[in-house]
């Protein structure tokens, strides 16, 4: 699938979600957003809830996609999940990555546990 340049980042999410709904995770939000920042995708698996960074690169001249989430990026999502989890109640959860090239937008690498909180 080739991804629009306008779109790019939408289309990505939605690539993600059914790439992670084709393994067995059910999506609870999409574009979740708080004064700390924004997570892509929210999505429980059995009785984890995971929050997902979509990672699209058009190219690796400026580092690959699991690169760009930086320690700052996860400070925000970090944030952000607490936030979640304060407004719909505390459970276990987890922090995943979708990286993907948008040169090979149909190849996606699912980061499990991509970092600690």
């Amino acid at each position: 699938m080739k991804l629009s340049k306008n779109n790019a980042g939408l289309e990505a999410e939605k690539l993600a979600a059914t790439f992670l709904a084709n393994h067995g995770l059910k999506l609870v939000t999409q574009n979740y957003h708080c004064k700390y920042g924004e997570i892509d995708l929210i999505m429980r698996h059995a009785k984890t809830l995971v929050f997902i960074e979509v990672r699209l690169r058009s190219n690796s001249q400026f580092g690959s996609a699991g690169a760009s989430i930086t320690p700052q990026k996860q400070q925000k999502l970090i944030l952000t999940a607490q936030h979640y989890l304060q407004q719909h109640g505390d459970c276990q959860c987890r922090f995943d990555a979708i990286l993907m090239n948008k040169a090979e937008a149909s190849h996606i690498e699912w980061v499990r546990n991509a970092f600690d909180a």
